[in-house]
């Protein structure tokens, strides 16, 4: 089975844990290798686009010693951005005052996984691949990142891993299950759950 992902959506991926949900997302995104099949993204390997990827871990991604703009502004110089405004945007669309002099080693879990989902997206990436983004959020938090994400979605592919699927039942597009490290199924509605499993990458 191939499993693939269009532009102008967003997939919620499901299964156990264990089941391969985050390893799915660090494929995507280049930080792993597979073992049989391939993974492309935009026609090239993921290494190759990594310019177009925004990727946001399960564990905080941030620099503790700096502020969550101090992070903002090395991980978009990585990628030649130096626009001061566009960095306090992505702080202040996750909820986060950009003028916080606190050091993000001082942040709650729920701060740092704002800041991190603002790392994620700083550099404008074509695909973006959240593991667990709702992780330590409060329900209002939890709300807006759904908001976000749904304006989002208009000109992106968006990945999320969650234990939490009902939070975006109003706004996803179809879910990929995952079962053993297998693709059990891929399908618009919730009700599409596994009937057969195949190897992740593997094109039948």
């Amino acid at each position: 089975m191939t499993a693939s992902f269009a532009r102008g959506r967003l997939y919620t991926v499901l299964g156990e844990n264990g089941a391969g949900k985050s390893s799915l997302l660090r494929l995507i995104a280049g930080l792993a290798t597979v073992s049989s099949g391939s993974v492309h993204v935009f026609g090239v390997p993921p290494r190759e686009a990594l310019s177009r990827i925004g990727y946001m871990a399960h564990a905080s991604m941030l620099y503790d010693e700096m502020t969550a703009l101090e992070n903002l502004r090395y991980f978009a110089g990585l990628y030649g951005i130096e626009d001061e405004a566009r960095l306090q945007s992505s702080l202040s669309a996750v909820g986060l005052d950009p003028k916080l002099e606190r050091r993000v080693g001082e942040y709650s879990q729920g701060m740092r996984q704002r800041g991190s989902l603002a790392r994620a997206m700083v550099h404008d990436p074509e695909v973006l691949l959240l593991d667990e983004p709702f992780s330590n959020l409060d329900t209002s938090a939890s709300r807006d990142v759904v908001a976000l994400l749904a304006k989002l979605k208009r000109s992106k592919t968006i990945l999320v891993v969650t234990h939490q699927p009902a939070l975006l039942e109003s706004i996803h597009d179809e879910v990929l299950v995952l079962s053993q490290g297998r693709i059990a199924t891929q399908g618009p509605a919730m009700s599409a759950f596994a009937k057969r499993s195949e190897p992740i990458g593997a094109r039948s």
